[in-house]
């Protein structure tokens, strides 16, 4: 299953949410039998924020490199 909303910054349908199994192979580590069926869902707020703040690629947001000033100069963020 696939949410999506309208952005209308955008002008278009973006998804903001998914859903699905995980495969056997992802399992085995953690030590689940291989008859046990996990379903997993959750919201993609990478792209509501991406369009927020003007980011072309997710890769600024997730990674070694993601530069920290976003979260510092947010109004809401208490450090």
């Amino acid at each position: 299953m696939e949410i999506f909303g309208y952005s209308k910054e955008l002008g278009k349908w973006i998804e903001i949410g998914n859903s699905g199994m995980f495969r056997p192979e992802m399992l085995a580590p953690m030590g689940l039998p291989e008859d046990v069926t996990v379903i997993a869902w959750g919201l993609s707020l990478e792209r509501p924020t991406m369009i927020k703040y003007g980011y072309k690629n997710i890769r600024d947001l997730f990674g070694h490199k993601v530069k920290l000033d976003l979260i510092y100069q947010n109004p809401l963020c208490r450090y």
